[in-house]
């Protein structure tokens, strides 16, 4: 899918959008689109219809008695919207710059890399406020408070809390979830937790991924999902940084979340990315600025992250 670029001064740079989302990946700190995967879509907002939770595990009459008929049944879908909005930054490249830096390193992938990581942490921060929020996930089904047991805590049962959130779920949406939505801060508590060291501390090659490996079996989770990134508090224009964790380490979530272009396929939701104007979650483009003498590099997006169905997660508080 392409876009047409009629009428604009701006030019694609695909090269540089596949350059700079390879780096993204190898980086491996951004999950919100992970946590939400992408569904494209050709439009840009629209109703769809979510499969529900009743629909998963409603009762049927499967008797048939000799040469009766068969008992029908089918699912149930409920109508839900997504509506995609834009989002993008941009950044320019004085010629001197350019000339000036041209030794030392790509100005231009440089200006893009920058300008892309500030795009997918304000993705990731819209990801992180919509799953970590006690006004969605309320009452017992949804939250439980566990600020008299926390994760700070070395001797606090971890493995018993994340399976009664299991639970939950499971109770919910008739659906295990298979993922386990953490800050590193929660991970790393994890690791130095008692109980939980005494059962992998015979993990035959003890690295970080396999100890990690090691924790979801344990845990009976097919994926754990860290939130390693962290943003600068300092407002805009403001000198100095002040760093803090995009994923709050005061909760955590287990979640029935479903990948591919399935609508089908239930979970507790969806990062939907309009792609008739946006085909990838980071489309860069460039024009020139003759006037300054310099290019921008624009990188952009129009998306929606939109959670479908909040009874497929439960949200823990972990810490006091």
């Amino acid at each position: 899918m392409t876009i047409d670029y009629t009428g604009t001064r701006a030019k694609p740079r695909l090269e540089l959008g596949a350059a700079v989302m390879e780096f993204v990946e190898q980086e491996d700190e951004f999950i919100g689109t992970k946590a939400l995967p992408i569904f494209g879509t050709r439009k840009q907002k629209a109703v769809f219809p979510a499969i529900t939770r009743a629909s998963l595990t409603r009762n049927a009459d499967t008797k048939r008695a000799a040469r009766g008929d068969y008992n029908r049944d089918g699912f149930e879908a409920k109508d839900k919207e997504y509506s995609c909005v834009e989002y993008g930054l941009e950044g320019a490249l004085d010629d001197t710059e350019r000339a000036l830096y041209q030794t030392e390193f790509n100005a231009e992938l440089t200006t893009v890399k920058t300008i892309t990581r500030r795009l997918q942490q304000a993705q990731e921060k819209r990801v992180a406020n919509l799953l970590f929020n006690t006004s969605t996930f309320a009452g017992s089904s949804l939250y439980t408070n566990y600020d008299s047991t926390p994760w700070d805590d070395i001797t606090t049962d971890v493995i018993a809390q994340v399976r009664a959130a299991k639970e939950k779920v499971r109770r919910n949406c008739g659906m295990m979830p298979n993922t386990l939505i953490m800050s590193t801060t929660n991970m790393d508590r994890l690791k130095a937790n008692s109980a939980i060291i005494d059962r992998i501390k015979y993990t035959a090659r003890p690295t970080d991924s396999e100890v990690t490996r090691a924790l979801a079996d344990l845990l009976g989770i097919k994926n754990i999902l860290e939130g390693k990134a962290i943003y600068n508090t300092k407002l805009e224009g403001s000198s100095g940084f002040e760093g803090a964790d995009i994923w709050s380490d005061d909760y955590a979530m287990v979640a029935v979340i479903a990948d591919g272009q399935d609508l089908s396929l239930p979970g507790i939701g969806r990062t939907f990315l309009w792609q008739e104007d946006s085909p990838d979650n980071a489309v860069v483009e460039q024009y020139r600025e003759e006037k300054k003498r310099c290019d921008v590099f624009r990188v952009r997006h129009y998306v929606d992250e939109n959670i479908i169905d909040p009874y497929f997660g439960h949200l823990m508080k972990v810490d006091a």
